[in-house]
């Protein structure tokens, strides 16, 4: 269990973590959601023990992280830079976290590295970005951590090579109960891997669900009528939404599908159909229910 209690980080007198409560179950894969300077790397500072807060407390297993050996034994953090591991070859690479990781697992690599086959007497200096990534992520999964955090963990990976990575992380969470924190932009990303996801905004957590429960709980429905309705005319139920283009209605509504549908037809609706959401058409209706604007958050 990760747990973030009223957690406040400053950066001088600018404030990168406001108050934030957050727990995260072992065993799942969560996505952290935010634009720049959100606070999406703090958290993972955090939790891997490089910070300290201010305020409140950083737990994971019950147990304050910050200067505290054997629970940073449990975390592995992968940053977005690699640069520092430049002049490593991926064996000096290896043998680097294994001195750090009582854990580690000569077999686990050899068969992590018997999939991708990076050079091993290479420079990473002259590795492509994404093969930097593959050479850390390996490395990583092979320290059999209990908790790996992940910034940015698939950028520069090819498409093909982030199906590959992705298995390997899952397969690493069926053997280990391994819990994944990711930190991304990219929503396509987070909703083909994550259970839960947050997302941050100006180092607040306006949105932590769980990706099924949310999927499953807002729906997008077209429909006309006869008659003329307004907004005003659906309170039987939730609506986020309301749009209407020519005798065509919009709703974006919250609930049961099939109470919804049940109470649509009441009405004899000329047509009625329901449209699947994307991730990122329900997080704009949520901010825009939340008094956000989506655009502002940036999320791509």
């Amino acid at each position: 269990m990760i747990e973030l209690k009223s957690v406040t980080k400053k950066f001088n007198e600018a404030i990168a973590l406001d108050n934030i409560n957050l727990n995260i179950e072992t065993g799942k894969a969560y996505g952290l959601l935010g634009s720049n300077g959100a606070g999406k790397s703090t958290i993972l500072r955090l939790l891997s023990g490089v910070y300290q807060c201010e305020k409140g407390d950083v737990l994971i297993d019950g147990e304050k992280v910050y200067d505290n050996p054997l629970i940073k034994e449990r975390v592995v953090f992968v940053n977005d830079e690699t640069v520092q591991f430049n002049t490593y070859t991926l064996d000096e690479l290896k043998d680097f976290y294994k001195a750090f990781y009582p854990t580690f697992s000569e077999e686990r690599f050899e068969k992590l590295w018997g999939i991708l086959r990076l050079p091993r007497n290479r420079r990473l200096s002259t590795y492509s970005k994404g093969m930097k990534r593959q050479a850390v992520l390996i490395c990583s999964i092979a320290c059999q951590p209990k908790y790996l955090l992940l910034d940015e963990a698939f950028d520069g990976i090819d498409p093909t090579m982030r199906i590959v990575v992705k298995k390997m992380l899952v397969d690493a969470m069926l053997d280990n109960e391994l819990t994944v924190i990711i930190s991304s932009h990219n929503l396509g990303e987070i909703d083909e891997f994550c259970d839960t996801v947050g997302l941050l905004h100006k180092g607040k957590i306006i949105f932590n669900r769980e990706l099924d429960s949310v999927k499953g709980n807002i729906h997008k429905i077209q429909t006309a009528f006869d008659r003329n309705y307004e907004k005003a005319d659906f309170d039987d139920f939730e609506v986020m939404h309301y749009e209407k283009k020519g005798s065509v209605i919009y709703l974006i509504a919250k609930g049961d599908t099939d109470d919804i549908t049940e109470k649509l037809s009441r009405k004899n609706p000329k047509i009625l159909d329901i449209i699947p959401l994307s991730l990122e058409e329900i997080f704009i209706y949520e901010m825009e229910v939340l008094g956000y604007e989506f655009n502002d958050i940036n999320i791509n």
